[in-house]
């Protein structure tokens, strides 16, 4: 329609004169042209909206796009921490898994060890015969004994022992290695050797079925049947039972049984 418009040109009145037409076939053709003309004018206008729409929704669709591309960014560092944090968490379990196992070993090396000290003290208590020690009696002395070596209390009596969680059956003392451990109380030598998990040990027999428990020594200064008096050096301060602090690590037992030496020490 435009082309033939264009090539036929618009209607004028010479023209129209000049055409030798009736007149109301003239009329006739104007007026159809006036249609034409509105028709192509509504036509236009829905072009021009029907542009005007694609450009919007061309907008809206790279709008979506960019929202789309900030999603999938978005989505994608969440992917990778999440990643992170689960081969973060796999770390952590397995670490955890091998301290377990670990607490676990040491557990079992921490009972054996009680267990082989306190089968020592039940076969001890079976054959050692009561001292013939001077002074008073073990069981008069509660409330008035020094404690073996001068340092800074650590683990006390019933506390659990490192990661294992077992109770302590002493108290563990900190001080410099070498520092002299000196007897509680009077007493006869009834074991001096290195025991696992204790390193160097003595113990005292009191008499009465008591017993002191002296471990973790760096030397032990007396043997096996020596008497030796309250105060008296009988060995010097370590790290010679594997823990990481040096000083000394001490037990009272009557009957074979733990019990606390602070109840029968006096602190200054």
């Amino acid at each position: 329609m435009l082309a033939a418009r264009h090539a036929g040109g618009a209607p004028d009145a010479l023209r129209v004169a000049l055409s030798g037409e009736h007149p109301a076939t003239v009329s006739r053709t104007l007026h159809y042209v006036t249609y034409v003309t509105r028709a192509s004018a509504s036509m236009l206008g829905d072009y021009r909206a029907g542009i005007a729409e694609a450009e919007r929704l061309a907008a809206e669709a790279q709008a979506k796009r960019e929202r789309l591309s900030v999603v999938e960014r978005s989505s994608r560092a969440d992917r990778e921490t999440i990643l992170a944090e689960r081969r973060e968490r796999r770390r952590v379990l397995a670490r955890v898994a091998v301290e377990v196992r670990q607490s676990r070993r040491e557990i079992k090396v921490l009972r054996a060890d009680e267990a082989r000290l306190a089968r020592l003290v039940e076969e001890l208590a079976r054959v050692v015969a009561a001292p013939a020690a001077s002074g008073a009696a073990f069981s008069t002395l509660r409330g008035r004994l020094s404690l073996p070596v001068r340092g800074e209390l650590g683990g006390r009596f019933g506390a659990p022992r490192g990661a294992a969680g077992t109770e302590a059956k002493g108290v563990f003392i900190r001080a410099p290695e070498g520092r002299p451990v000196r007897a509680v109380a009077s007493g006869q030598v009834v074991y001096a050797d290195w025991m696992r998990g204790f390193g160097n040990l003595l113990i005292l027999d009191h008499g009465e079925a008591y017993l002191s428990i002296y471990a973790n020594n760096e030397a032990l200064l007396k043997q096996v049947g020596d008497v030796v008096a309250p105060g008296e050096a009988i060995a010097t301060t370590g790290a010679s039972g594997g823990n990481e602090e040096t000083g000394l690590y001490f037990e009272l037992r009557h009957l074979g049984r733990a019990f606390d030496p602070l109840r029968w020490v006096k602190l200054k």
